[in-house]
């Protein structure tokens, strides 16, 4: 073996997520073609929000918000606790969604979001976006952006606090969170509490030891990873560093004067290494950013592995996070 093998070899799974992966690593492999047909796909495989609501204290309401300028409306769902008064005004998660901006429905999140609302008593605001590569860059990265504008200037009507709104995702969800944060920095808009950035999809390029790491390997491999940029910023910037930040926030050369960061990722994943240099930038200009890396952890540990030891302790950590942040 060679030394450049030996370097990349994986970091292995934690025991209570290798199985997971391994089932998973079964499944055909994302191509363009699946990503196309996965568009008249119904259902989450997580679970339909409305009876994973069914019995809670929570109300779910989907409505439809003006879009970016000149483009289609927004789809949104709010999720409120049932007991809300009449001028209360809460914090609130501002979610979206994961997919490699290529697949995915905010439908799939439901259960993350009920799950922070039973430790937590705010709002939830769940934002579809278009998707690529019928819609490229900067299509999702603007939709999310209006939708967060909408959110913070309805605050009121919403039950919202305002002052006490965080920006969350997962994966895409995470790399759009942190577009998000730079968008609103640079065009004097709404200022959000926090950005809950989960296994954030930041990078393009690829470059980094865990890109080579996790090739054809783990719930979202190198190969995913580099079909999905290719939808999103198309053959020319695709893994070129002339990609703009707001489509890739890795590359942003200025990462400061942005609001307070929470980064988790897996120590086993294709994200690691990007994740922990965003986190180190943020730091560089004295800006404030906590960095979790679970040992073992795959990309989405803990949607695919809730009841898995470092999934609970994960959530604890961000349950930490947020009630610093909101006080």
């Amino acid at each position: 073996m060679s030394t450049t093998e030996q370097r990349f070899v994986p970091v292995p799974f934690d025991p209570e997520v290798a199985p997971i992966v391994e089932a998973m690593g079964a499944a055909p492999a994302m191509s363009l073609e699946s990503i196309l047909a996965s568009r008249g796909e119904t259902g989450s495989p997580f679970g339909d929000p409305a009876e994973l609501v069914k019995g809670l204290p929570i109300t779910l309401e989907d409505r439809v918000i003006p879009g970016p300028a000149g483009a289609p409306d927004l789809e949104i769902t709010i999720l409120t606790p049932s007991d809300l008064t009449p001028g209360e005004a809460l914090p609130a998660l501002y979610n979206i969604h994961g997919g490699g901006m290529v697949v995915g429905h905010r439908s799939w999140e439901t259960g993350r979001l009920l799950d922070l609302m039973s430790r937590h008593r705010v709002v939830c605001v769940n934002v579809e976006y278009r998707l690529a590569p019928e819609d490229p860059y900067p299509a999702g990265a603007e939709d999310v952006y209006a939708g967060f504008v909408w959110t913070h200037a309805n605050a009121a009507s919403l039950g919202i606090d305002p002052e006490k709104i965080v920006v969350m995702g997962g994966s895409a969800g995470g790399g759009f969170t942190a577009a998000v944060a730079l968008m609103a920095r640079d065009r004097r808009g709404p200022v959000m509490a926090g950005q809950l950035l989960l296994c954030p999809m930041i990078d393009n390029t690829g470059t980094t030891v865990s890109a080579q790491q996790y090739r054809g390997l783990g719930t979202w491999t190198r190969e995913a990873n580099d079909l999905a940029w290719t939808c999103v910023l198309g053959e020319e910037l695709a893994f070129s560093t002339d990609a703009l930040e707001y489509a890739a926030p890795s590359r942003a050369t200025d990462l400061s004067g942005l609001p307070a960061a929470f980064i988790e990722v897996g120590a086993a994943e294709t994200f690691r290494d990007e994740d922990v240099e965003y986190a180190s930038r943020i730091w560089a200009v004295g800006g404030r950013a906590e960095l979790h890396v679970w040992d073992g952890g795959c990309h989405g540990f803990d949607m695919y592995a809730p009841e898995a030891r470092i999934s609970r302790a994960a959530l604890d950590a961000r349950d930490s996070w947020l009630r610093r942040v909101w006080a």
